[in-house]
């Protein structure tokens, strides 16, 4: 499945390891802010590595959580999915707005494969420094550049290039936005 080859998603070892997230997500969707050590526990479980003072609203969604990789200062806001049956990395200090969906599960186009009961998955990369606004959908083998800005409701379907701001569906380049001083 982590390869990107075809799988059974029913597979029992899957199944037990989705299961596992699924309870943990529970149980950190659960926590509200403030519960700093509980929240810390259990994304220490959930999350295959995540760096210091990352913050995570609830409620989160994973597949299996363990195929995560956040740097430091990681915030994700509420309702974020992250369906990791490949690698999800995301670099240090992207902020991630509400509702946004990184996706590395994707299903055959061919109609015999998916009767077959056929998945398969790409993974996502994102890097240092990313602002990706609410809504926004980041779709299987995507790579986003540091420093790169996503528009909310944005349909990510290719690369995004370091420092570039996309936006719309298909995502496209957008013209440059004033910087801070």
């Amino acid at each position: 499945m982590i390869s990107g080859a075809f799988y059974r998603p029913g597979d029992p070892d899957l199944v037990a390891a989705r299961r596992r997230a699924q309870s943990l997500m529970r149980d950190y969707n659960a926590t509200v802010y403030g519960d700093t050590e509980t929240r810390d526990a259990i994304l220490s479980e959930l999350i295959g590595s995540a760096g210091p003072d990352c913050a995570l609203r609830t409620p989160l969604y994973v597949d299996y959580g363990s195929n995560i990789t956040l740097g430091a200062e990681v915030f994700c806001n509420y309702g974020c999915v992250l369906l990791d049956v490949c690698p999800i990395s995301i670099g240090d200090k992207t902020q991630i707005g509400p509702y946004v969906q990184i996706l590395t599960a994707d299903h055959p186009r061919d109609p015999a494969g998916r009767d077959a009961g056929l998945e398969f998955g790409q993974p996502v990369h994102i890097g240092r420094n990313v602002w990706i606004g609410g809504g926004a959908i980041i779709l299987p083998g995507v790579t986003v550049g540091d420093d790169a800005v996503i528009g909310a409701g944005a349909v990510v379907t290719r690369d995004v290039a370091p420092g570039t701001t996309v936006g719309g569906n298909p995502a496209r380049p957008l013209a440059k936005s004033p910087t801070a001083p």
